[in-house]
């Protein structure tokens, strides 16, 4: 591993520290036991009922057809290949795409018209469809576009992007720092979702920085991070996220758990900051008592099986699609 924090005074961890490992590893189980296709999946009741991401972030069915459908189909032009990562995770909702390709077409910059796209949402709107992911919170950006309809005023946000350059300057960039704070530069794009859209554009080949450069915690990790740590000693949110991903193996080792990596890929920042979310949000079961910054007792989502088998694949770069076939 890369990451090695040294500080003063180490930060304190509670009984749910322990309670991360486990999901992290028992979610990975769940993971490969789908992938085995077997019928039962796991005999933890917290995630028999309710719904969690993957352990590793790419390995979710929305990053996955990101990576197979979106990324890697398609015009692999600089603009090509953001206006249809942008598109995408705009709304972040697979459906959506879909009805966007069955409507209209290739989905394409060159060929990219606002009433066109416009029209086709409105009318999904207006016929009661869901065309927002429920995953994250999206700004409306009225105030800054004008427009009575978020998804307008977000389709104004992608023009912007990309007539200002944006991909030019990507290619520029020199870390994955800069790219996080190009994307932070646009109205309605907070520190969270900059982090989250600067990961999904590294899935391409349009840039190549490491997972293991930089992080930044959103909301529910932030969450997670003040149950499982009593104090957080010299430690910054940041520095957590940088340290679990650092000891992780000698963690695991403590713990006696045989962790299954994502073949031959340890867990990287964006996993170990996406997993503290994730304990959080089981924690409130698990963990009654344990409270966080934002107060949430329950869980809201329940577990239902999706419909369909995911081929799982992931960006080439990483050397570690072969390993799927073995």
């Amino acid at each position: 591993m890369m990451l090695i924090i040294n500080k003063l005074v180490k930060p304190k961890v509670s009984n749910v520290y322990d309670t991360y490992w486990k999901f992290a590893a028992e979610r990975q189980n769940v993971f490969f036991n789908k992938i085995a296709n077997l019928p039962f999946l796991t005999t933890d009741p917290i995630l028999q009922n309710h719904k969690f991401t993957n352990a590793y972030r790419a390995s979710d069915r929305v990053s996955q057809y990101l990576i197979r459908e979106v990324i890697y189909q398609g015009d692999q032009e600089p603009n090509e290949l953001l206006f249809r990562i942008l598109l995408f995770k705009i709304f972040n909702k697979i459906e959506t795409w879909q009805l966007l390709l069955h409507e209209i077409g290739e989905i394409t910059w060159r060929n990219y018209n606002f009433d066109r796209y416009d029209k086709v949402l409105s009318e999904a709107k207006k016929a009661n469809e869901t065309i927002y992911s429920g995953a994250y919170i999206m700004a409306s950006a009225k105030s800054e576009f004008g427009y009575d309809y978020k998804h307008q005023n977000h389709l104004r946000l992608i023009e912007l992007m990309i007539t200002g350059n944006l991909s030019n300057k990507l290619l520029e960039a020199r870390s994955l720092s800069e790219i996080y704070e190009l994307l932070l530069s646009y109205p309605t794009i907070g520190p969270f979702l900059a982090y989250q859209y600067a990961i999904d554009i590294n899935y391409s080949q349009m840039i190549d920085f490491n997972e293991m450069d930089f992080v930044v915690p959103g909301p529910g990790a932030r969450d997670g991070i003040s149950k499982c740590f009593i104090d957080m000693g010299d430690y910054s949110e940041t520095e957590i996220i940088e340290y679990v991903t650092d000891i992780q193996e000698s963690e695991f080792k403590r713990l006696g758990i045989e962790f299954r990596d994502l073949f031959g890929r340890p867990l990287q920042l964006i996993d170990c900051q996406n997993l503290f979310c994730e304990t959080d949000k089981y924690a409130r079961v698990a963990h009654p008592e344990a409270e966080g910054h934002s107060g949430r007792k329950r869980i809201k989502q329940i577990y239902r099986p999706q419909k369909g088998v995911i081929n799982y694949w992931f960006p080439p770069k990483w050397g570690i699609n072969e390993n799927l076939l073995l």
